[in-house]
């Protein structure tokens, strides 16, 4: 596990220095504290910081094949790779490290840019191919591991961190409005896109290629159709996806580090747990954290599954100072990312990463496996006709704006004015900038917002088409190809990372994932369970039924009862500062009614004034710092029509 950065120069006469890859990688020391390594030669620069997991004494990146004309630097694990390996010696190659990134140049000799397809793991990796000079990127299948690339002029960069990009190029700070605008609706900024106009995220299963100043994006895997298998009984489907667990757990376990497991309590980290404790001859090390709002508190059933099975379990009570961990964590991150589970899983990954540097986790099973309640609602509110097409739209245009904010059902009803599709993607957006949420912003970004293409656009291509025939299986997908890599990987990915430990995901393995994706929904969602299978496995494997039968609390931080402390959070007083307003995003009318609804109990805000305030945070922290220096002035927001902008609104620096 590592980070990775570098530059390739786009005309034959730039040649990348030694100190500006390392330049790079300094931003992201985090990611690898243990190593550097760079190849700087001729138009190629390649940086990485190791994180030094599997062949501590040989596996320095970056690697090379036998006639040093390929190079690779690499971020994450290739679980099959002592597979591949003897496969290769067999053709021919000749190993000089013990490691799985060297697998990845050899198979690249033989099979090109397909070779991507072969590797089982977790990745973001960069290639350089010195004879073409061409520069392979590719990024594994689910987006586990990230990668970012930008082009400025002279040079293409990449990194696994945006900071690394702007360390180099600065310039490349501009933000991205229509990255603001999703991040808005969703709580954060879905691939390709980011905060910033001219950087850019690979999107998960795509690899790029760039030679001759091109750049050439192409997908090379996705999910199959879904709902094609149907197994021929219960025992059936269990014994086949217990075995593919097994699998994909066991390979997982490959280490030459310390390892253990993050256990929430929840169905998924409890299965990963009893398989690892099947394999583990000694107790398997388990992580949790606890919170004193027991509607929020989990801790209870991981301790009840870490007794099951016998762990060496840590458990860690926490009321977290929110401004000074909320401060820590929006000056890290540099997009803006409304996820507040961020917040306990910083705390668990520290936690973990005192005692073992590598832990799994059980994150991909609520998508693969239909775990979330809005599956079951979004199927019941699909049978509700209440308005027609053209009915839908009058009341959302002209109804809906006059209804009270604090009015209970106002936003259910908007949601049955829309189509049936677009129900579920407006069930999981949090302030969309259309009527249902208007009042929040202000009238000038309102106006720009509603002349932009919805950020919503794209999830109805993967609704409209993707793999899936029937309802569930199409919001799996689309959650697959959005949610996932967007908001869980991206949180597990960085809050893991500020604590340099490596977190591994058994669900995610892709062939655990196809064989769910083509299971028939019946076996996911039944008799109204959401994960019927997997919670029959998971009490096949020993896991209490009291801790697999409750209601789902999910892995997220009380913000209910502290935003409705007394005295309010000091924090919460940013929202209508000036230096918020003058930025030209928020209606302060609108803001001060949502404060309000809150702290008197009308309506739970807690969640939209969570958002807003962690954008003013991260555009404070990153955008202004990265703007400025360590002297940097009040930004305004100002939305303009420049011509020649697209019509976009600038960032322009207030006025001293």
């Amino acid at each position: 596990m590592c980070g990775i950065a570098g530059m390739i120069g786009i005309e034959p006469g730039y040649s990348p220095e030694a100190a500006d890859v390392h330049q790079m990688c300094q931003t992201i020391v985090h990611r690898g504290p243990d190593d550097e390594g760079i190849y700087a030669r001729g138009r190629a620069g390649l940086g990485m910081r190791r994180l030094s997991i599997i062949d501590l004494s040989t596996g320095r990146q970056p690697i090379h094949n036998e006639n040093q004309d390929i190079w690779v630097v690499f971020n994450g694990e290739i679980y099959n790779f002592p597979e591949l390996r003897p496969e290769l010696e067999a053709r021919g190659h000749r190993f000089y490290t013990n490691s799985d990134t060297e697998v990845i140049v050899h198979l690249y000799e033989d099979h090109g840019v397909e070779c991507v397809k072969k590797l089982r793991g977790m990745f973001a990796l960069a290639l350089w191919d010195q004879r073409k000079e061409k520069l392979l990127l590719a990024r594994d299948r689910f987006g586990k591991k990230p990668l970012y690339y930008a082009m400025d002029g002279r040079r293409l960069l990449f990194a696994s961190e945006i900071k690394a990009i702007l360390a180099a190029a600065p310039e490349l700070v501009e933000v991205a409005p229509q990255g603001l605008l999703s991040f808005f609706h969703f709580g954060y900024v879905p691939d390709p896109e980011t905060s910033f106009k001219r950087i850019k995220k690979l999107p998960p299963g795509h690899l790029l290629e760039f030679s001759d100043g091109q750049v050439a994006i192409q997908k090379y895997w996705d999910l199959p159709a879904y709902g094609t298998y149907e197994p021929e009984s219960e025992e059936e489907c269990l014994e086949e996806l217990e075995t593919r667990m097994e699998e994909a757990v066991r390979i997982r376990l490959i280490s030459d580090v310390p390892l253990g497991a993050l256990l929430s309590g929840g169905v998924d980290s409890s299965i990963v747990v009893a398989l690892m404790a099947r394999f583990s001859s000694r107790p398997v090390k388990t992580f949790s954290i606890g919170f004193s709002h027991e509607d929020f508190n989990e801790a209870n059933h991981a301790r009840a599954v870490a007794q099951t099975f016998g762990t060496d379990h840590h458990e860690l009570h926490i009321e977290p100072n929110i401004e000074e961990t909320v401060g820590l964590l929006t000056s890290s991150l540099e997009e803006p990312f409304g996820d507040s589970s961020m917040v306990p899983t910083y705390h668990v990954c520290r936690l973990a990463r005192q005692h073992v540097t590598v832990a799994l986790a059980g994150d991909g099973g609520d998508e693969l496996f239909a775990g979330y309640q809005r599956y079951s609602s979004y199927l019941g509110r699909r049978g509700i006709r209440l308005f027609s097409s053209a009915m839908g739209d009058w009341y959302r245009e002209h109804v809906h704006p006059m209804i009270p904010t604090g009015w209970r059902g106002r936003r259910f009803l908007y949601n049955l004015s829309l189509p049936s599709r677009e129900r579920y993607i407006d069930g999981v957006s949090l302030l969309p900038t259309g009527h249902r949420e208007s009042g929040v912003f202000s009238k000038d970004f309102q106006t720009w917002a509603n002349k932009q293409p919805s950020p919503y656009s794209s999830f109805l291509e993967f609704l409209n088409n993707g793999p899936a025939s029937d309802p569930l299986s199409e919001v799996q997908y689309l959650d697959a190809k959005t949610y996932l890599p967007g908001d869980i990987l991206t949180k597990v990915d960085r809050m893991s990372m500020a604590n340099s430990l490596e977190v591994r995901a058994p669900f995610l393995d892709h062939f655990v994932a196809e064989w769910a994706a083509m299971l028939s929904p019946r076996w996911k969602l039944r008799f109204g369970e959401l994960k019927y299978i997997l919670k029959k496995l998971a009490e096949r494997l020993g896991v209490p039924k009291n801790v697999l039968y409750r209601p789902k609390q999910g892995f997220s931080m009380p913000l209910l009862h502290w935003f409705r402390q007394s005295p309010a959070p000091p924090l919460l007083d940013i929202l209508l500062e000036p230096r918020t307003m003058q930025r030209g995003y928020f209606d302060r009318k609108g803001v001060t009614q949502r404060l309000l609804e809150h702290r008197k109990g009308i309506r739970d805000r807690s969640w939209e004034l969570w958002h807003l305030l962690i954008f003013e945070l991260w555009y404070r922290n990153f955008v202004e710092a990265q703007s400025h220096g360590h002297s940097f002035e009040t930004f305004r927001r100002s939305v303009s029509r420049r011509e020649g902008d697209s019509g976009v609104p600038q960032i322009l620096p207030a006025a001293t």
